[in-house]
């Protein structure tokens, strides 16, 4: 991905550099060829350069650029799970996923990390954002996902001769598992994604449904993404299923909903981060009706709702850490929303705005394995930076409103926001 070439300073406005400090009032962060060289109070800043590109803040926010920690780029707003695997040809959810890239640059996110893709296409998404094709966030791939035959993801019954081969990479025991991982890791993925338990969405595979895969599954998962330098992560709400996970050797979790004493010290003890994606759970109560869910469903997401919010409270008070991200892509929590789960976070679980944003920047980047390149404004980092016309930590709801960006910024260069071009 090209930088820019030459200096920028950016000031006027009220600095949060993703560090979890508290802000500097009136700061200003210097850029030369694509990196920070300064970011702090303004009135320490070094001189700039004379021919400097000069960015007023307008009195708003300077921050990092955020970071998608559970992005799908290839799901297309769909009303229903069984959609999303046989809607739509590859060349169509191709250019719906170029799409949702460049979308959800233009909210903000300058960084995502993918929970799962169809047909493998984030890995080429990523190459065409790296070789400036098509605009988007800077990409970590997953590609098909692994789930036990009969799992959360397994929906179509035999005798409809349907497979799920450009969804998952369906699994029956140990050597199924190495097999799916080698699969991956020949269509160059970066994270594993997996399915060791249920979800409210899924009656009969219920957020306390743990053996979507087994403990020996998902230990040979592991072990093979590791010897290929491979990361793994996983769909875990039930309580065992996130002890198996954890033990077993995950590097993060997707939900951790339910936690006892025992899974938090397992997760404290190895730091591993969550991305609990709440939201997803608070609209589908609100808008499920609309789209057919049952009570039984709807009271499940009720569940998962309050239990992952109490274990992702329990995660931050304790000293972990949490990413920011969600299943957006459902008809529900369309593409282009992705900034509600910072506003849910603090309206609705209780967390402050600048836990939330340390959260979606630098927690963000840590959890892509980048975290010494961006997700904080700090002298050396690459200048992916988001200027924002208003003060963020007083109303974040402003995140969600693209229309109040002046400048997304990757590598020094305008992505978006009204300031493209100038």
């Amino acid at each position: 991905m090209k930088t820019h070439q030459g200096h920028i300073v950016i000031s006027g406005g009220k600095l949060l550099d993703g560090t979890g400090r508290q802000p500097v009032t009136l700061g200003a962060v210097h850029i030369a060829d694509g990196r920070i060289t300064y970011a702090g109070p303004a009135d320490r800043a070094p001189a700039a350069q004379p021919t400097a590109q000069k960015i007023d803040a307008h009195g708003g926010t300077i921050m990092p650029g955020l970071v998608e920690a559970h992005f799908h780029p290839t799901y297309f707003n769909v009303a229903a799970l069984e959609d999303l695997d046989i809607k739509y040809p590859v060349e169509y959810v191709t250019l719906l996923a170029a799409a949702n890239a460049k979308l959800a640059l233009e909210c903000g996110y300058t960084a995502a990390r993918s929970g799962g893709s169809l047909f493998n296409i984030d890995v080429w998404l990523k190459k065409a954002i790296e070789n400036d094709i098509t605009p988007g966030p800077r990409l970590a791939a997953s590609g098909r996902e692994i789930c036990g035959v009969g799992g959360l993801m397994d929906w179509n019954p035999d005798f409809r001769k349907l497979g799920m081969e450009g969804l998952v990479l369906l699994i029956n025991g140990p050597d199924e598992a190495r097999a799916a991982v080698r699969k991956l890791v020949k269509d160059g993925v970066e994270w594993v994604k997996t399915y060791p338990t249920g979800d409210a969405a899924a009656p009969d595979t219920n957020d306390h449904h743990t053996l979507c895969m087994t403990f020996e599954e998902m230990h040979a998962v592991v072990a093979t993404a590791h010897n290929h330098g491979l990361k793994v992560t996983g769909h875990c709400r039930a309580n065992a299923g996130i002890k198996n996970a954890l033990r077993a050797g995950y590097d993060t979790l997707e939900h951790g909903t339910f936690m006892d004493d025992e899974a938090l010290e397992l997760l404290l003890a190895r730091d591993v981060p969550v991305v609990p994606a709440l939201q997803f759970e608070y609209a589908s109560i609100v808008h499920g009706p609309e789209f057919g869910m049952g009570l039984r469903v709807i009271d499940g997401h009720k569940e998962t709702l309050e239990g992952g919010a109490e274990s992702a409270r329990r995660i931050l008070r304790a000293g972990g850490r949490l990413g920011m991200g969600g299943d957006y892509g459902f008809a529900w929590t369309p593409h282009g929303t992705y900034a509600k789960e910072l506003t849910f976070f603090v309206k609705h679980v209780g967390l402050t705005p600048l836990e939330v944003l340390t959260c979606a920047t630098k927690t963000g980047a840590e959890i892509m394995g980048r975290g010494d390149e961006f997700g904080t404004l700090e002298a050396g980092k690459l200048a992916d930076v988001l200027v924002v016309d208003g003060d963020v930590l007083a109303d974040i709801e402003i995140l969600e409103n693209r229309s109040r960006f002046l400048a997304v910024m990757q590598g020094g260069i305008i992505k978006a926001g009204t300031l493209t071009g100038k």
